[in-house]
């Protein structure tokens, strides 16, 4: 009976030993599959795989293998429920073994074949699962070595129409070597090669757009080229020839250049014939009315100094009409609006006519005719004619009207000056509460060299000048005309008219300041300025591409200064939509006069 049970013991034991290292030896032959060689074919086959064109395949088994990975931790869990278990039936623990490479037990009693199969399976799962992870580290190097090599290609993908430039250069430069009158065998060729070029290229900007053919004949045009060097052979010569062609060229752009400003500021000056149009068919309509008809409403409000008032002088009926709409229509309290529109006898009926016609709404409108001030022909005409501006847009009485606000309003205390190429996007009323801490004059800066409205004082102002060092500072901050609110108060009690007046005629005596109502503008309000916040005014629509659009959102006031105003042709088309959307281009007038947006 021992002996019996010594044998089962030996049996045991035995079979202990087996199932222990039965899946070592089983494990250690599976490791030797995975060889650096073995790793390196498969690393290639992957290369291979990702090479091919969907990659969508790749991603799906990355996911997979991260699915792998979760599994392993599912079975690292279970190991440790096991083992608790195990714990608790301290009768069965020395019949059960863990295995610390698969997070199973083993039962020596069982079958070890199941056993050695999910541990097999366990240790593919890891090993799957880093063969993913190296995978997904690959898949990103590759992608970023593909995005590498692209970028040089986006840089270069002109440099074939450069080529084909410069080789039109060289033979136009061979062909200037020939005598005159020269029909050679090589003439002939560079000449059609020239048209044949010429005539593949077109307007083609990219070389994506160039056809083979295209190609074909840059090569012939460089064999051509090739042979001319050979008759040619003098560097030298050729040299002063390519400089005297940049030479030449540079004078024709220059030239181009300034033919395109003097046409631009032509085009400024001039009227559009919709406009003059319009002036005429107004201007006839106006006088056809009884002078009963030609009066405005609400005329007793135009010297409540309680209400709003804004003055705009301008010769332009659509420009006046575009303020006055844009302003009623922005404003939260259209009735506590008044506007001040004065301009000359010329246009006094057309303009009358239009507001009588379309009346801003529940605003009041006060049109005025500068030449019906008696009290300003005796101070200003004697000056205005000495201006030695032949722009009349500076030379112009009303340019020069605005240092006259008080004398023109003496019943009002503050008033907001628009200039007539201003667009209003928002409600102004804050202004009329703001502190202006004893100045005169409110208005938005322009002393950031950062910004395309950058100006010094002494771009218009002449510091060269004794007179002009010993009262002002050319590093003093500048500020823009266009929307500014003024003190009438403070300014009659300053006398700053009769100081413009001053310096207006110092400098006829000598060159102190620009033409323009500007460079005196400084000088008058100078220390009488309270800077304004830039959102209030944006400057730059006449002249300035590059504007933010977040920059024009937050605008109360677009100011389309220089000289391509949003009425004109040159005007910068992707500003004029803020001016144009204030115009009824349905109107009968404009449609008779075929103007449009």
């Amino acid at each position: 009976m021992k002996k019996i049970n010594q044998w089962q013991r030996i049996l045991i034991l035995s079979l202990l030993c087996f199932t222990v290292f039965a899946p070592l030896l089983f494990v250690s032959t599976r490791l030797k599959n995975f060889t650096p060689f073995g790793r390196k074919e498969f690393v290639e086959d992957l290369s291979t795989f990702e090479a091919g064109e969907d990659l969508k395949g790749l991603k799906l088994f990355a996911y997979e293998g991260n699915n792998l990975d979760s599994v392993g931790k599912h079975s690292t869990t279970s190991w440790s429920n096991n083992s608790k278990h195990s714990e608790n039936n301290g009768d069965r623990s020395h019949d059960s073994r863990q295995s610390e490479s698969t997070g199973y037990t083993i039962h020596p009693l069982h079958g070890t074949s199941h056993e050695r199969k999910e541990e097999n399976k366990h240790i593919q799962l890891e090993k799957l699962s880093s063969k993913s992870d190296d995978r997904r580290q690959s898949n990103q190097s590759r992608i970023r070595h593909h995005q590498n090599l692209r970028i040089p290609a986006r840089r270069e993908t002109n440099d074939k129409v450069k080529e084909m430039k410069d080789q039109l250069i060289r033979a136009k430069a061979y062909l200037s070597f020939a005598p005159p009158g020269s029909n050679s065998h090589l003439v002939k060729e560079l000449r059609l090669r020239m048209k044949e070029l010429e005539r593949a290229m077109g307007e083609v900007m990219w070389d994506a757009d160039l056809s083979r053919s295209a190609l074909k004949k840059m090569k012939s045009m460089e064999v051509s080229l090739s042979k001319a060097s050979r008759v040619f052979p003098h560097c030298s010569a050729m040299v002063t020839k390519l400089r005297a062609m940049t030479y030449g060229a540079e004078e024709q752009v220059q030239a181009q250049k300034n033919q395109t400003m003097f046409l631009i500021r032509l085009a400024a000056r001039t009227t559009p014939k919709g406009l003059h149009c319009l002036s005429m068919q107004l201007t006839a309509q106006f006088f056809a009315l009884p002078p009963e008809e030609r009066q405005f409403p609400n005329q007793q409000r135009l010297h409540d100094a309680i209400l709003h008032h804004y003055a705009v002088f301008s010769d332009n009926i659509l420009a006046c009409a575009v303020v006055v709409n844009s302003t009623v229509s922005s404003a939260k309290d259209a009735e506590k609006i008044v506007f001040h529109v004065v301009t000359d006898s010329l246009n006094f009926p057309a303009i009358s006519m239009w507001f009588l016609l379309n009346p801003p709404s529940k605003a009041t409108i006060h049109i005025q005719n500068i030449d019906n001030f008696d009290w300003l022909s005796a101070k200003y005409n004697s000056t205005l004619k000495q201006q030695n501006s032949r722009d009349p847009r500076y030379a112009s009485a009303l340019n020069h009207l605005r240092f006259y606000l008080p004398d023109i309003f003496p019943l009002l205390n503050k008033i907001v000056f628009l200039d007539h190429d201003v667009v209003v996007q928002k409600d102004l009323t804050g202004l009329w509460s703001l502190n202006m801490k004893g100045k005169v004059n409110g208005a938005v800066e322009t002393c950031k060299e950062s910004e395309a409205s950058f100006r010094q004082m002494d771009l218009f102002i002449n510091f060269s000048d004794p007179y002009v060092t010993k009262r002002f500072d050319a590093k003093a901050c500048t500020w823009a005309f266009g929307m500014n609110l003024f003190d009438l108060k403070e300014w009659r009690r300053r006398k700053l008219t009769a100081l413009y007046h001053k310096y207006l005629q110092v400098g006829y005596k000598k060159p102190l300041w620009k033409a323009g109502s500007l460079p005196l503008g400084w000088a008058t309000f100078y220390n009488q300025t309270v800077i304004l916040d830039r959102n209030w005014h944006r400057l730059g629509l006449g002249y300035d591409f590059g504007i933010r659009q977040d920059d024009i959102d937050r605008a109360a006031v677009l100011h389309y200064d220089g000289v391509m105003k949003p009425w004109l042709d040159i005007g910068i088309g992707y500003y004029k939509s803020y001016w144009t959307k204030h115009v009824n281009y349905d109107h009968p007038y404009l449609q008779q006069c075929n103007v449009h947006g």
